[in-house]
């Protein structure tokens, strides 16, 4: 029996990254063997053990036939017979593809170590495109490693667009696609994730409301980008450099989506681009099946972003509407998410990555001065019922008319 530390650890160690999870895989032993060792067995479809010390995952070295359609079509040998290179050979990326034994030795059998230098995300072998995922996993992993320099080599690319072009992709389940989607958005460039499946015809597939945006036009005077797909793309990574919330980071990219229903003939206003956004929203995410804090930020974004850009300019009885409308009042953090994603839009544009968005601090400031007039101070005017919500508003306004008034006339 042989152990080997496999796939990611040995990938980043040997771009000198940092990482936690160790992988190991165990030539030569049987489901029995790792049981009268201590080993945990945890794998339902395959044997998959924990350490009895350091709870770290080992995996019986296994080999994959397709058996039928999508992820999980498959047979797996686990058998002692199976190699190193056997199993190997049956993993994504040459880059993942790699093992270390005890002493450090690396066994490279598919060139991994090649790629790395040359930056490339090359799959193993014609088995890829009996997995669907992976074409969302390249895409991931594209967005990871971004910054590296990385890209997808050119057959890998031609062998996923004949994957998406042979419905490959209809046989993945929603959670499956959110779950690398929400990976690929806790990278530090989300927005290749998305590229590359756009590039392949993913996007389309499973983003199809995302995908529609490209080619789109705005006003050049506020959008010098001019494409609305390039906008969302320049929003999110906008957002990256502002929060590591995955809710808002998925908000700045799809705020949009209703830009994509503007009929050709209005091109390139998107007059109530806002409210019409909302339905192409909730379709996107219920085909997803994205958490609900995702789904309800980017509504609330996609309705009200315009309102918070026109912020300055607004009556106190309109921001009070706005911050009914967001239920500031219980929801104190995402508010806070929302203008996060608001400076993100403002930002995700060409030239203006670096402009001041002093929207955000006036709402800030605003929702603390609503604070300032309360309920209790209502009811001990005599307000009683239905009429404390309205005397509250009707105070808070005029508290806000004030408030404005004296920011207007400030010395600068």
């Amino acid at each position: 029996m042989h152990t080997y530390l496999v796939g990611g650890a040995v990938r980043d160690a040997l771009l000198n990254r940092s990482f936690k999870d160790h992988d190991w895989v165990v030539i030569g032993a049987t489901p029995d063997d790792m049981l009268a060792q201590g080993f945990q067995q945890v794998g339902a479809d395959f044997p998959v053990f924990l350490h009895p010390k350091t709870q770290e995952e080992y995996a019986l070295a296994r080999t994959e036939r397709k058996s039928g359609k999508g992820y999980q079509g498959f047979i797996c040998d686990f058998s002692p017979d199976v190699t190193l290179e056997d199993d190997l050979l049956r993993r994504d990326l040459t880059i993942n593809a790699m093992a270390q034994d005890d002493d450090g030795n690396i066994i490279d059998p598919f060139n991994g170590q090649r790629d790395l230098n040359d930056r490339l995300l090359r799959h193993v072998s014609p088995a890829f495109k009996e997995d669907p995922l992976r074409v969302l996993r390249v895409a991931r992993f594209a967005a990871r490693f971004a910054s590296l320099g990385f890209n997808v080599a050119e057959e890998t690319m031609a062998l996923m667009k004949a994957m998406v072009n042979d419905g490959e992709l209809e046989h993945l389940v929603a959670e499956r696609v959110w779950v690398e989607t929400q990976r690929a958005l806790g990278e530090s460039h989300p927005e290749v994730y998305f590229q590359i499946l756009r590039e392949c015809g993913a996007l389309a597939a499973w983003f199809p409301e995302l995908d529609t945006l490209f080619g789109v036009p705005q006003p050049e005077q506020h959008h010098p980008e001019i494409d609305t797909g390039i906008h969302a793309l320049m929003s999110l990574q906008a957002a990256v450099l502002m929060s590591d919330n995955i809710a808002i980071r998925w908000a700045a990219l799809v705020h949009d989506l209703g830009k994509g229903l503007t009929p050709e003939s209005e091109w390139p206003r998107h007059i109530a681009h806002e409210k019409r956004g909302i339905k192409p929203i909730k379709a996107l995410c219920k085909r997803l099946k994205a958490p609900n804090d995702a789904t309800t930020l980017a509504i609330l974004t996609s309705e009200f972003h315009t309102h918070t850009h026109r912020a300055l300019e607004l009556k106190a009885e309109t921001i009070l509407k706005l911050f009914d409308q967001l239920d500031v009042w219980r929801r104190a953090e995402r508010f806070e998410g929302f203008l996060t994603v608001c400076t993100a839009d403002a930002r995700g544009r060409t030239g203006l990555e670096n402009s001041p968005y002093p929207q955000a601090d006036y709402l800030r400031e605003a929702l603390v001065e609503a604070h300032k007039i309360t309920a209790k101070e209502m009811i001990e005017q005599g307000f009683q019922g239905a009429d404390i919500r309205e005397a509250l508003f009707k105070a808070r306004a005029s508290h806000l008319k004030h408030w404005k008034s004296e920011k207007a006339n400030a010395p600068v």
